[in-house]
């Protein structure tokens, strides 16, 4: 009879948090109705926890469970990302009888057309979405909560430095041209700054039976930076972004704070968690600036509603 080394007693008896694989590569098919299906080449992650009796889990159920679970899909109609990952964390739950959570998070490069802002010139566009679940056992039950998300590269413009070379420009020239005149040119010209690429990261856990489309999670990442970026882009797109983008200058804190804003316009349940990331590759600086904002759904209405009555709107 052969022994089951994993169902031993480890030496060190403490239950560990998560065990299992990652860089799991798979391809995936999602699934849409009247529409054509999407190709993914998915990275997955798998973990369960482990009691602290038990000196390892059968890691070879991680890979099993997604094969299974990726198969049977693609008799479904439609799916999502978020769901298929909820199917493997109910399945791991079941062939890992000895743990009691589970968490399955996919990343993958989403391809989608999109159109340069003048010409209209068509492009292939990518941005990396995320879906995860989730799972907890408690007396024989499982409570599942999803993970939707995205992760998107745009064009951030620095306001205080764009302040700066104003300000440096409007003295010049207050030695030829009358304060209304000034105030004219102001109007009327685009103040030099230094702009970044930024990464905006938004990912929302919501309980099973609440639906996000992911396609909106990628609108408001693009809205809340100074610009988006394109994969092709004639004079009059470039004019027209650079342009755009000095009109728009923000802070990586700037945009934090406007997907925030917008999130709220998706009329999520109050106990959805939302994690919301920035970083801006600085162009005159060898670091990087960073921002973050983790609240719950109610916190961030509560905050945005203290804000507006504070301000008077």
């Amino acid at each position: 009879m052969r022994c089951d080394i994993q169902s031993m007693e480890p030496n060190i008896k403490i239950p560990l948090s998560r065990v299992g694989i990652t860089n799991l590569k798979k391809l995936v098919r999602i699934k849409r109705k009247k529409k054509r299906p999407i190709i993914l080449m998915a990275n997955f992650s798998v973990f369960v926890n482990l009691p602290s009796n038990q000196k390892g889990i059968h890691m070879s159920r991680h890979p099993e469970v997604i094969e299974e679970i990726i198969t049977e899909a693609l008799e479904e109609e439609s799916y999502s990302i978020e769901n298929l990952c909820v199917e493997i964390v109910k399945k791991l739950l079941h062939k890992h009888e000895y743990s009691t959570e589970a968490y399955v998070e996919m990343e993958a490069d989403y391809m989608v057309e999109e159109l340069s802002p003048v010409s209209k010139k068509r492009s292939q566009e990518v941005h990396k979405i995320i879906g995860g679940a989730k799972g907890v056992r408690e007396n024989n039950k499982i409570k599942i909560r999803k993970i939707i998300g995205a992760e998107v590269t745009g064009l951030t413009v620095c306001p205080c430095a764009q302040n700066l070379v104003k300000e440096e420009c409007l003295n010049k020239l207050r030695e030829k041209f009358s304060e209304e005149e000034l105030k004219i040119i102001e109007n009327s010209v685009i103040f030099a700054s230094h702009n970044q690429r930024g990464v905006g990261k938004v990912i929302l856990e919501v309980d099973e039976d609440v639906d996000v489309e992911v396609t909106k999670i990628i609108d408001i990442i693009k809205k809340s930076m100074s610009s988006e970026i394109f994969g092709l882009l004639k004079r009059e797109d470039e004019k027209f972004v650079v342009i755009s983008s000095h009109k728009n200058p923000k802070f990586v804190e700037d945009c934090v704070r406007e997907m925030a804003k917008r999130i709220l316009e998706l009329n999520l349940p109050n106990n959805t968690l939302v994690q919301i990331t920035q970083i801006n590759e600085e162009s005159i600086h060898r670091h990087n600036a960073f921002a973050q904002k983790i609240s719950t759904i109610e916190e961030l209405r509560k905050e945005l509603n203290d804000e507006s009555v504070s301000s008077g709107s």
